[in-house]
């Protein structure tokens, strides 16, 4: 006779908290692991039922359970950390030196010019970034050249599930990898890190780098699309996309030239999941960049990124972008850093409300756990 309780797996267990409950990313932690998991779309689908009770789908995944505390002690030394952004082991405003790449990347270049670097020097063998330059056709590259690198420069905004391109590079490789990862595929990947007991192939061993991304949100791909036509764009002719420092629009970069849509308009799309996010500049890097929107006008900002170096690892590769002449540097004023960190804190507990609203108590907070330092130190700020 065949019991009627039955212990949930971890596959059950990430489609009702994770998968059904609107907490999904899109990111990919899940995906590569087995195959009943893929993504279509911007979308996590779970194709078979697997009744592993203790699997890495659901240790991976960023909207899981997690030990916060343990993962910053991990991975950053205890000094460098802020309750805002993280660790900060320094701070800048960056551009790449080249004028070419700056034409062809993000803002100012800074990332792809960090990892064009690593590449160069040797600390990474594949690189992997968001893919696909029109329309909606995204996903994650492996990429073993610099002039693979630049052709794959620029933000996206739509979902690219990085982490499950890390577990098929990382299975078929023998080589270093760096990732590009946004706040949510940075933690999934210090989750991976953090559980190295399990790796049995040895795969988190080549996880040498990660450069992180700022950002505020990601949008969902069928909502955006309704978006594209109601604005009378066409998908396939989109060719980046970019909000300017301290702009209200959405610029749309297209064949045909660049369209601009209120941001007003762009907020229905933005993912569910977006809402309980708690990070906003990638604090599991090991260099987080984005746009600089503090410290001057807005065309004065709009050629440079700012940076946070996080770890050893990353002071190193800034310090050789500097001394070789790939970065061109700027010391940020402090009140620019303290902007940053305003705007981070005002994220955190905008998730935190966003959070208490979808569970029904303050002690329950779905993938936090409301004694983590930083979590109570936000929760008292929204509690005044």
């Amino acid at each position: 006779m065949v019991s009627r309780t039955r212990r949930l797996s971890s596959q059950d267990l990430l489609k009702r908290e994770v998968l059904d409950a609107g907490l999904c990313t899109g990111c990919g932690a899940c995906v590569g692991l087995c195959p009943y998991q893929v993504v279509y779309h911007d979308r996590t689908v779970q194709l078979h039922h697997c009744d592993l009770i203790d699997g890495k789908c659901r240790d991976f995944c960023p909207r899981s359970e997690i030990d916060l505390r343990s993962l910053r002690a991990l991975l950053f030394d205890a000094n460098d950390l802020t309750p805002e952004i993280g660790a900060v082991k320094g701070y800048y405003l960056a551009r790449a030196a080249d004028p070419e790449l700056r034409n062809v990347a993000q803002h100012g270049g800074t990332v792809t010019a960090l990892m064009e670097l690593a590449m160069v020097k040797g600390m990474i063998d594949t690189a992997i970034v968001s893919s696909g330059r029109h329309g909606f056709d995204l996903d994650s590259a492996n990429v073993k050249n610099v002039a693979d690198l630049r052709a794959k420069s620029g933000s996206k905004f739509l979902v690219t599930p990085t982490v499950a391109a890390f577990h098929r590079v990382a299975a078929e490789s023998s080589g270093d990898i760096g990732v590009v990862a946004t706040p949510c595929q940075a933690l999934a990947l210090a989750k991976i890190r953090a559980a190295a007991s399990k790796d049995e192939a040895g795969k988190t061993g080549k996880l040498k780098m990660v450069i992180g991304l700022y950002c505020g949100w990601t949008l969902s791909l069928p909502k955006f699309r309704e978006l594209l036509f109601k604005s009378n764009i066409a998908p396939e002719s989109l060719t980046g996309m970019d909000i300017p420092a301290g702009g209200d629009a959405l610029e749309i970069d297209t064949i045909g030239g660049t369209r601009l849509i209120p941001l007003a308009e762009v907020r229905p799309c933005i993912r569910e999941a977006c809402s309980y996010c708690f990070d906003s500049t990638a604090e599991y890097a090991d260099i987080s960049a984005g746009a600089a929107r503090f410290g001057g006008t807005r065309e004065e900002m709009r050629g440079w990124n700012q940076v946070i170096v996080r770890t050893d690892l990353g002071r190193d590769l800034m310090e050789i972008a500097v001394k070789s002449g790939i970065l061109e540097i700027r010391e940020a004023p402090a009140e620019v850093l303290k902007d940053l960190k305003n705007a981070a804190a005002e994220k955190k507990k905008a998730a935190l409300k966003n959070i208490i609203g979808k569970s029904g108590s303050a002690k329950k907070l779905l993938y936090l756990s409301s004694f983590d330092p930083v979590v109570r130190k936000f929760l008292k700020k929204i509690n005044r």
